[in-house]
C-alpha cells in the first residue's frame, strides 16, 4: 500500500492538472469569441472560475496560456510518430496518402483551425505565439514527412532534397484550402475531399521527384 503522503501529493497533482485544463479551455474560448487583445486575465479567471493567483501560478500570463493553447491542440492530434517502411514507389505512395488523410482531418477541425487565426492576428505583437505555433503545430507533421522521404532517398525510392520534398507535399496537400479555411470563404473538407487531395498530392509530389537512374553496368572487356 503505497504511503497516504504520496497518495496525497498525486491527488493534488490531479487536481491541478484539471484545473490547468479548465484554465486553458477558458482562455481559449475567451480568445476566440472576444479576440485576444480584448481578453484580460480576470475574463478567463471568471470563465475557469479560479483566482487570478491561481491562474498565474498554473499557467502564467496571458502569452503564456495562448501559447499552451496551441501547444494543448497540437497534442491532440494523433499523428503517427514514424511512416511505414516503404519497399518501392507505390508502397510510399500508399503511405504518404494514408498520413495526408489523418494529417487534413486532424488540422481542419475548427478548433485548429480558429487556432491559426489567434496566432496570425498576434504573431507581429507577440512573435512567440507564432514560433509556438510552427514548432508545436506544422513541424510535429513536416518531420513525420521529412524522416520517411529521407530514408526514401537513402533506399532509392526518390531523388531530392527531404527538405524541398516535405515542402512541395504540403503545398500540393493544401493549395488554398487552409487560406480559404482562415478566410472562412469554404468550411471544412468532407472525407470525399480529404481522400482526393491526399492521393493527388502524393501521386504528384513522387512525379515530381522520380527514382535515381542506376549507373549502366558496363560490359566486362576482352582481354
Amino acid at each position: 500500500m503505497r504511503p497516504k503522503q504520496d497518495r496525497k501529493n498525486e491527488s493534488k497533482e490531479t487536481d491541478e492538472s484539471a484545473l490547468r485544463r479548465r484554465i486553458l479551455g477558458a482562455a481559449f474560448t475567451a480568445f476566440t469569441e472576444l479576440g485576444y487583445s480584448r481578453t484580460s486575465t480576470l475574463e478567463i479567471a471568471t470563465r475557469a472560475r479560479v483566482s487570478k493567483r491561481e491562474l498565474y501560478a498554473l499557467v502564467g500570463n496571458k502569452e503564456s496560456m495562448l501559447i499552451e493553447c496551441i501547444r494543448d491542440r497540437s497534442e491532440r492530434f494523433p499523428l503517427p510518430a514514424d511512416l511505414p517502411e516503404a519497399k518501392d514507389r507505390e508502397m510510399l505512395t500508399a503511405a504518404l496518402t494514408r498520413f495526408a488523410e489523418r494529417f487534413l482531418r486532424e488540422v481542419t477541425d475548427p478548433s485548429v483551425i480558429e487556432t491559426f487565426r489567434l496566432a496570425i492576428a498576434e504573431a507581429v505583437t507577440a512573435p512567440e505565439v507564432a514560433r509556438a505555433l510552427e514548432e508545436f503545430g506544422r513541424e510535429r507533421g513536416r518531420s513525420v514527412v521529412r524522416d520517411a522521404l529521407s530514408k526514401a532517398r537513402a533506399d532509392h525510392l526518390v531523388s531530392g532534397d527531404p527538405e524541398e520534398m516535405t515542402r512541395r507535399f504540403f503545398a500540393l496537400l493544401w493549395g488554398d484550402l487552409l487560406l480559404n479555411m482562415l478566410l472562412r470563404t469554404v468550411g471544412r473538407p468532407d472525407e470525399a475531399e480529404i481522400a482526393r487531395r491526399s492521393a493527388e498530392a502524393a501521386r504528384a509530389m513522387l512525379m515530381l521527384y522520380p527514382a535515381p537512374k542506376r549507373p549502366r553496368k558496363e560490359p566486362p572487356t576482352a582481354r
